[in-house]
């Protein structure tokens, strides 16, 4: 066993209150969040993993996996209650007055640096600290500014957000800039059930001869993780990538470009996973649904039906043979078919009664 295998495997004879996590490569039945979680550790720059579904689908337990497979090992949960100071940080203005030198309290987010930031039910938080903390995401840059001081650190980290659609959703401005998305559905197969609660029960029973198991899997993770980091700058675009995403974030009508650069770079992350020479279409379409789930809008399409509508009206009606006259367009203010007003005989009527009027 390597040493970044024993950095991600926790000890638990040196900290025995704390339980070893359930193993990356144990989860059953989580292809696609496995995936998404893999890509957002080898590029933390796109922006995290929202992960949404109801209790009990394994969205922590996935979150607190792929912790362990990072080089620092390093889960850092944000409690719901938890202050804008406490996550990014505070910087100490008196002594800045006294000595002029800087003193700054690290927050969650530099604990969090080369790990994972958790936050469970993130729906849930105030949108102001969801907000700060999906920007230190997409930079990888935490800065703190208090009455014209500034201290910044390096932030770098897979932010992995949970929610329960019940409970509430985010709203589109700040759900728009997680990266990907992943929607877990509760499980009605019989033989995946089985298999997820017999490897549930096993766990529980001895966790460490559970992990013992599945170590040459995590050791894995751990390398395909390191060597795609390592790779992902060697890769590039081509014009035909390029067309094919602008071409799916297009017909899914998404507002803004954020998520074709999301969709190029999850693509590239996948290209780096898998250990190819470049970024084809293929990889596009792999990553293509964890990256619109949350974006896709439906298209208003009933401007364009109207218009195709008239058009082959004005097919099957007759056409004059004359074109209308400058005189004609400019009385009907260049719309054709409008007809001037035109004067009209009138006729009296005898008998007739006009309205408001007695008869002598």
């Amino acid at each position: 066993m390597n040493a970044a295998t024993q950095d991600a495997r926790p000890n638990p004879a040196q900290n025995p209150a704390r339980r070893p996590a359930f193993p990356f490569s144990a989860l059953i039945g989580q292809s696609p969040l496995q995936q998404a979680l893999l890509l957002a550790a080898i590029d933390p720059g796109l922006g995290g993993v929202l992960v949404s579904g109801p209790r009990g689908t394994a969205k922590s337990t996935a979150a607190r996996a792929l912790a362990e497979l990072l080089p620092e090992g390093q889960l850092v949960n944000l409690p719901l209650g938890a202050s804008e100071d406490r996550l990014i940080g505070t910087l100490d203005i008196e002594t800045v007055l006294r000595d002029g030198s800087v003193r700054f309290s690290p927050g969650l987010l530099a604990k969090a640096h080369r790990g994972v930031l958790y936050v469970d039910e993130v729906n849930l938080l105030p949108d102001a600290l969801v907000d700060a903390l999906l920007d230190v995401a997409a930079s990888g840059v935490n800065t703190v500014e208090r009455d014209g001081v500034s201290h910044s650190h390096e932030a770098s980290f897979v932010l992995i957000g949970t929610m329960n659609p019940e409970e509430g959703e985010l709203r589109p401005q700040l759900i728009d800039r997680f990266g990907l998305m992943v929607e877990l559905q509760n499980c009605f197969e019989p033989r995946v059930r089985e298999e997820i609660v017999k490897a549930r029960l096993a766990y529980d029973l001895d966790p460490v001869a559970f992990r013992a198991g599945y170590a040459r899997e995590q050791a894995h993770y751990v390398e395909r993780i390191r060597a795609a980091r390592n790779k992902l700058a060697q890769l590039s675009f081509g014009d035909a990538v390029h067309a094919h995403v602008s071409a799916l974030c297009i017909d899914a009508a998404v507002d803004g470009l954020r998520a074709d650069l999301v969709m190029l770079r999850a693509a590239r992350a996948l290209a780096a996973l898998e250990q190819s020479d470049a970024v084809t279409s293929q990889h596009v379409d792999s990553v293509a649904e964890a990256v619109l789930v949350h974006r896709r809008r439906q298209r208003d399409t009933s401007t364009a039906d109207n218009a195709a509508g008239d058009e082959a009206m004005s097919r099957d009606l007759p056409h004059s043979s004359t074109t209308p006259s400058s005189s004609d367009v400019e009385a009907g203010d260049g719309d054709w078919g409008y007809l001037p007003p035109q004067a009209a005989a009138t006729t009296h009527v005898k008998g007739v009664i006009p309205l408001n009027v007695k008869k002598r």
